[in-house]
């Protein structure tokens, strides 16, 4: 939710210099390493780890494979993640919402958010986007008009998100704070069921991130009418951001980073924050991550931590607002 600025702009020049200073990769290869993911595979976060499983042969280790530990909203690959070595050779791949949602949703963690773990860099980041399908009239083509019909169709009114808990549920809760209109959440099982929910016509809308819409745009079957971010998003250019139609609180992302043991020593944190920073800007690796709605996005370990801490204060009121709660 907080967003890159030019401080962070510099952190993540100060974090190539740091690389820069420290040992050669090939100083540093030993054994096979592996990259954690939450998630079953297939999806956004296990695309970015593959890719820099690939990206990452030979810098700490001599190859990485991915493991996937789905289950337990990711806590399962956290925990995985933190009884690790510290030795650079373990690395989870994760939104950022388990560090900094999670902690005002859940009752309780195994974990603490802010210091049991390292935080390395983000890779890429995503922004999400409130599109609606045939359930709504065609004339609903903004935000506005969108709540004017939930308002009068209070039945029916109800948006879908790829989870309870997840960014997109707490953005549409914002929604319904800034619109005044009541709106209920139906949580899946991630972003696939909700959209053909949306395109078959038996939810009126959905929250997700917009790289899930692109394929279906084209169609007509479901209208993007808000962006999440400060800006339009490149995929979606001609889509105004919520701000643009008068619901300047609804705005949020996700971050995609790598994090790993609370032990690591900082300059092998600054070392694979670098290797990560140089992954993303290989056209082949940006493409592919933009091909499912994905944009590099990188800074150093302490700017990152500090971006962390920001969004868990931000949307701590946001949460308890909600009245929304899980136990672990």
């Amino acid at each position: 939710m907080t967003h890159l600025n030019r401080r962070h702009m510099l952190g993540l020049s100060a974090a190539a210099l740091t690389a820069s200073a420290l040992p050669a990769p090939a100083q540093l290869v030993r054994g096979n390493g592996r990259i954690i993911v939450g998630f079953p595979a297939g999806g956004p976060t296990d695309t970015l780890a593959r890719r820099l499983a690939e990206s990452l042969k030979g810098s700490v280790a001599d190859s990485f494979v991915v493991e996937n530990r789905p289950g337990a909203a990711a806590k399962l690959a956290i925990q995985a993640m933190m009884e690790a070595p510290a030795d650079g050779r373990t690395i989870l791949v994760s939104p950022d919402a388990m560090f900094t949602i999670y902690p005002s949703v859940y009752k309780k963690l195994a974990y603490n958010a802010a210091t049991d773990v390292t935080p390395v860099t983000p890779a890429t980041y995503a922004v999400f986007a409130l599109a609606v399908g045939p359930k709504v009239p065609a004339t609903v083509k903004d935000v506005a008009s969108f709540v004017e019909w939930a308002k009068a169709n209070p039945s029916e009114a109800a948006y879908g998100s790829p989870a309870a808990g997840s960014t997109p549920h707490f953005l549409g809760e914002l929604l319904v704070a800034a619109a005044k209109v009541q709106l209920r959440h139906v949580p899946y099982r991630g972003s696939t069921p909700a959209i053909q929910d949306l395109l078959g016509g038996h939810i009126a809308s959905t929250i997700t991130p917009i790289g899930d819409y692109v394929p279906h745009v084209a169609s007509g079957v479901l209208r993007v009418i808000g962006v999440s971010d400060r800006e339009r998003s490149a995929f979606l250019p001609n889509v105004p951001t919520f701000a643009e139609q008068g619901f300047a609180q609804v705005i949020g992302r996700d971050t995609f980073g790598c994090f790993m043991p609370k032990a690591t020593p900082a300059p092998l944190a600054a070392q694979i924050a670098g290797f990560v920073a140089e992954a993303v800007k290989v056209p082949a690796t940006r493409d592919t991550l933009r091909a499912v709605g994905q944009e590099p996005f990188t800074m150093s370990p302490p700017d990152y931590a500090a971006y962390l801490d920001r969004a868990r204060k931000t949307w701590e009121p946001i949460v308890k607002a909600s009245g929304f709660s899980l136990d672990e």
